[in-house]
């Protein structure tokens, strides 16, 4: 995950013409889940009908379906950052 943006730079010129050089572009976004991940504990959870399972580590939450419902989990922890 990378939690920097991305910026857009312009170049000095060093030739005539040519418009090539350094960038200097400012970045600094925190991309996904507010820049930080949420570590190898917690829950995916249903949230249509409140199903909870332990998190494993490498397999992405949204990559299950409740064993319920069918409906497709999500990482506890995005759910309480909404609140």
């Amino acid at each position: 995950m990378n939690k920097f943006g991305k910026g857009m730079g312009q170049g000095q010129g060093s030739g005539p013409g040519t418009g090539q050089g350094q960038g200097s572009g400012a970045g600094g976004g925190r991309g996904r889940n507010k820049g930080g991940a949420y570590g190898t504990g917690g829950f995916c959870i249903c949230t249509k009908c409140g199903e909870k399972i332990s998190h494993q580590q490498g397999i992405k939450c949204t990559s299950l379906k409740c064993p319920e419902c069918g409906h497709t989990m999500i990482r506890e922890e995005m759910v309480q950052d909404k609140k």
